[in-house]
């Protein structure tokens, strides 16, 4: 009887198999849909047959062809979700070789989470790289949010754009949330605590990857620098002829479009709220470069998902010594910088500091729910309409000197209820310089929202850095719990 199964399987046409309904991975059961935009389905199907569609929210059914290659869509409008209601939902697709019917479907907003490690990482230890959030036993525990879900794209690797991709829908419980991101989960929890809708999780990330591997071979073409440093390099080497399989290793997370045509392209379809991204360690030696590299990737996205000026809220690299017991050195600094920079190049964008709650020894540190606190603040002002909530820290706006003594003023919005410290003590890491350029330690003090630096080493002060160094480990902010920018005024 096997061996007559097997050879019938066999004698079936593969034009046969092909005809069988099939749906793009990621509509799955469990899954959030964004609310006040279509949902796209979208899959296979027998090539010129019908297909119809149905939400138990609409009325009626929704049909469409499969084209000649057997691929079809139907967009189905969704609603705005209710607060403090989660209905679960079914959707149901058919045609003529079969019926698949999603159920426990939910109704709100949906955030695409992506970058390196830190992004990656789990509020569960996973040893010995990563030992787990701060009191994760707790937070592990704790987890009773059934309207939080989250999609966990599989790693992969790909030369080209693939048309679909591989993750599941799960359902946030202490039996599933050790295996989230931890900054994806603190930041809906809060999102969710504050707005009571469902917050759906589309987490695809990979440790070590670089900004580049996230960014279509289109985009990095078209700009020459960026062609140039990343594109062209890896076109001319023997990497570029190798056969890419899902086998991770350090030279394929870091090589140009790979992962953006494997686990960004074929999340295409979905309907977003915005995207949060934590990444920028393995790009620590591009300084400047960063930003034009950050604000391509952003605009290849936002032209790639169709859905306007989606929000982009990412996460400055937190101190880190790089096993180097150096406190002068700042390539790290320059990152940062040009991190902060993209700002003022992208619309839509805004940045989350970590400089005061990071372990310069640890590259992942473990406080990750001040980091979701903190992007989950940025959403709440700037997209879902909080006024008058503070979401950042002091940002540098201008100097005076006086004699010997130099002042800082800092830009009205970050200033919170005032400068302060989250020690009592005085702020650190400041420096100050003279036309030597040469930088010394100042005394700083703050006085009524400005900071006046002092140095008997520099008798005419001209220029300030603050925090830029790899690993300063910061207590200045402002008195609502919120870090200051580091910069430098010149030189």
């Amino acid at each position: 009887m096997l061996f007559a199964t097997m050879v019938l399987t066999l004698s079936v046409p593969l034009s046969a198999l092909s005809q069988t309904l099939k749906l793009g991975n990621h509509l799955q059961s469990n899954m959030v849909v964004q609310q006040n935009k279509p949902l796209k389905l979208w899959g296979d199907a027998a090539p010129g047959s019908k297909v119809e569609a149905r939400a138990d929210w609409l009325a009626g059914w929704r049909s469409t062809t499969a084209d000649a290659n057997g691929a079809w869509e139907i967009a189905l409008p969704v609603p705005a979700a209710v607060p403090g209601t989660a209905t679960p939902n079914a959707i149901t697709v058919r045609s003529s070789s079969n019926e698949i019917t999603l159920s426990n479907i939910l109704i709100g907003d949906v955030w695409l989470c992506s970058g390196q490690s830190n992004m990656d990482m789990q509020l569960k230890p996973f040893l010995p790289w990563l030992l787990g959030t701060m009191h994760y036993q707790q937070e592990i525990a704790n987890a009773f949010y059934p309207n939080i879900r989250l999609y966990d794209h599989e790693t992969d690797f790909a030369a080209t754009p693939m048309r679909d991709g591989k993750g599941n829908w799960s359902v946030c419980s202490p039996q599933t949330v050790g295996d989230y991101s931890a900054v994806a989960y603190f930041f809906a929890r809060d999102i969710y605590l504050q707005k009571r809708i469902p917050i759906g999780l589309v987490v695809t990330s990979i440790g070590a990857s670089t900004a580049e591997a996230w960014t279509s071979r289109d985009t990095l073409a078209a700009d020459p620098a960026l062609n140039k440093k990343y594109l062209y390099p890896y076109d001319t080497s023997a990497r570029s002829k190798e056969v890419l399989d899902a086998t991770v290793t350090f030279d394929k997370v870091a090589r140009p479009t790979l992962l953006y045509n494997s686990m960004i392209y074929p999340l295409r379809n979905i309907s977003l709220t915005g995207f949060l991204w934590y990444q920028g360690e393995s790009n620590r030696h591009d300084g400047a470069m960063y930003t034009r590299l950050l604000s391509a990737m952003i605009r290849n996205w936002r032209n790639l998902f169709a859905q306007g000026d989606l929000p982009f809220y990412y996460v400055q690299v937190a101190p880190y010594t790089w096993q180097e017991d150096n406190p002068l050195a700042f390539e790290y600094a320059e990152l940062r910088e040009a991190q902060a920079n993209v700002r003022q190049y992208v619309p839509a964008t805004e940045m989350a500091l970590t400089m005061d709650i990071s372990d310069p020894l640890d590259i992942h540190p473990r406080n990750k729910q001040d980091v979701g606190h903190r992007l989950a603040q940025i959403a709440l002002a700037k997209q879902y309409g909080f006024s008058n909530l503070v979401y950042k820290g002091p940002e540098y706006e201008s100097t005076t000197t006086v004699k010997d003594t130099i002042i800082v003023r800092f830009k009205q919005e970050g200033l919170g209820l005032g400068l302060g410290t989250n020690d009592g003590q005085a702020p650190r890491h400041f420096f100050v310089a003279g036309k030597d350029k040469k930088f010394h330690p100042a005394v700083a003090t703050i006085r009524n929202n400005e900071v006046w630096l002092y140095s008997d080493k520099v008798k005419k002060p001209e220029a300030v850095r603050y925090a830029f160094t790899n690993y300063p480990v910061t207590n200045f902010g402002n008195i609502d719990g919120f870090p200051a920018v580091p910069f430098r005024s010149s030189y």
